[in-house]
């Protein structure tokens, strides 16, 4: 029985170690494997979805043959945005059943996403940037918003960096 357990583990931490120094398109056609052996539909799907994103940013014109790590989480953020607005959209038409479906494949996409920043940690690196900038009023969102957008990317979500820049730019005027 311990054996059999420690191999257990051993097999668990290997394959840890295995997904992290994996490329996301590797991981990927592993999980869609995975998937394919449970069944699971909703997942594949999603997996295809990112599948067929990945390769076409691979095959596009003046594209390197591997994406960077930057360019796979570029690639995974566009790709939940488009799930989020798609639901958004299902919600006003009053489709849940496509919702649903849309949140069900979002949800699968952000296990790829780094962690996203609380709303703490966000209004706190932002604090620092505007600072870092020099930023004194609302005139000076653009400013900040090149920097934020570039230091926080895949970290939080574009409205929802411009939302506390704004926030905070307005606060220091006040």
């Amino acid at each position: 029985m311990v054996p059999e357990e420690l191999k257990r583990i051993f097999n668990q931490h290997l394959t840890l170690n295995n997904s992290l120094k994996m490329s996301l398109k590797e991981r990927i056609e592993a999980d869609i494997k995975k998937a394919m052996l449970a069944k699971d539909k909703t997942r594949l799907t999603a997996l295809r979805s990112i599948k067929s994103q990945i390769l076409l940013a691979e095959t596009e014109k003046g594209a390197a043959e591997v994406l960077t790590p930057d360019a796979e989480i570029k690639l995974l953020t566009k790709a939940a945005k488009q799930r989020r607005e798609s639901a958004d959209v299902y919600a006003k038409q009053f489709r849940t059943d496509l919702q649903e479906t849309e949140l069900a494949e979002l949800a699968i996409i952000e296990e790829y996403l780094p962690q996203q920043l609380s709303e703490g940690d966000l209004l706190s690196k932002l604090a620092e940037i505007i600072q870092r900038v020099g930023a004194a009023g609302p005139s000076d969102l653009g400013k900040v918003m090149g920097i934020a957008s570039k230091e926080l990317a895949g970290l939080a979500d574009g409205r929802a960096i411009s939302a506390a820049v704004s926030r905070l730019l307005n606060n220091t005027n006040a």
